[in-house]
């Protein structure tokens, strides 16, 4: 992991003969990224986001407007910025978007300026988390299974890009009208509680533990933002009834997905396809620069 697609020939590395490609084989590409979980597009001449958005319109999958708490621009047409938090912090595993009632199926990244150093995107098969933590607490998994899960998060009213967790309400539901953010956080499934200092505080809840999806062997995924949002500053996941979840089991599963991890290091020019439903991803810490682009998909 991941399947590795490069050119069958050193003079035939063009962006359109790569779009030809990928236009005749959707449905076994897309059947490649369930079957692998991740795919990755390396040494062909994808230079920019006009190329890479190229890239995903051939494959004609539906947009998915990223909604959470990362910081991102957009950049050209189905193209944004991935987090553009500080480069010096790792950016937890998680699956993007599982928060919320669609999530993307596909995440797409494009390294435009690979890092000197660091900035690799590890990833997680999600099912081996589930599978760990049954065998290591399974009672305590149960327990979170039948209860259900609860979340809560702060963001402010503006975009603070010093924080990886910096987007603001405004941004992040593309209003400044306090009702209008409330009706789109409703349809999202998230409860708000508006703060005095003009930030708002979002309830999700009850979320599930784990989640199966077709075609990718009746596994159980680990689904959850449960790690990344315990205990944290402006974050907290309890059971959906309020019950504190242990602090043990939130460590232990913090220490196997770290375990199960998959270090990936990018070139220039690589497009990695993610499947979102079966893989936790994140980033490492890296020194200036490091330029990914993202685009998520149905």
């Amino acid at each position: 992991m991941p399947l590795l697609l490069q050119p069958p020939e050193p003079n035939n590395s063009g962006l359109e003969s790569l779009l030809w490609a990928l236009t005749k084989n959707k449905e076994w590409f897309e059947k490649m990224i369930i079957k692998n979980s991740a795919v990755l597009l390396r040494g062909y001449d994808v230079k920019n986001a006009q190329d890479f958005n190229g890239i995903i319109e051939a494959f004609g999958w539906d947009d998915i407007r990223y909604v959470g708490p990362a910081p991102r621009t957009h950049v050209y047409k189905r193209v944004w910025t991935a987090n553009e938090g500080p480069l010096s912090e790792f950016i937890y595993y998680h699956h993007e978007m599982v928060l919320i009632k669609e999530s993307p199926e596909k995440v797409v990244l494009f390294c435009e300026v690979p890092p000197p150093e660091g900035g690799q995107t590890p990833f997680v098969p999600s099912f081996k988390v589930t599978e760990r933590m049954l065998e290591e607490h399974p009672e305590a998994v149960d327990e979170m299974e039948e209860r259900g899960l609860k979340y809560s998060f702060t963001a402010p009213s503006n975009s603070d890009t010093s924080s990886m967790r910096g987007r603001g309400w405004e941004d992040a539901f593309a209003t400044s009208d306090r009702a209008e953010a409330e009706k789109r956080a409703k349809a999202l499934g998230m409860d708000m509680e508006w703060l005095p200092n003009g930030g708002v505080k979002t309830i999700l809840g009850p979320r599930s533990l784990t989640r199966v999806f077709d075609g990718r062997k009746g596994r159980r995924m680990w689904f959850n933002t449960l790690v990344g949002m315990y205990g944290k500053e402006h974050s907290a996941a309890m059971m959906a009834d309020g019950t504190e979840i242990p602090k043990n089991v939130v460590k232990r599963c913090e220490e196997i997905i770290e375990e199960e991890s998959i270090q990936f290091k990018w070139e220039k020019g690589d497009v990695l396809f993610l499947d979102n439903m079966a893989l936790l991803h994140g980033r490492r810490p890296s020194l200036p620069p490091r330029k990914v682009l993202v685009a998520t998909c149905k």
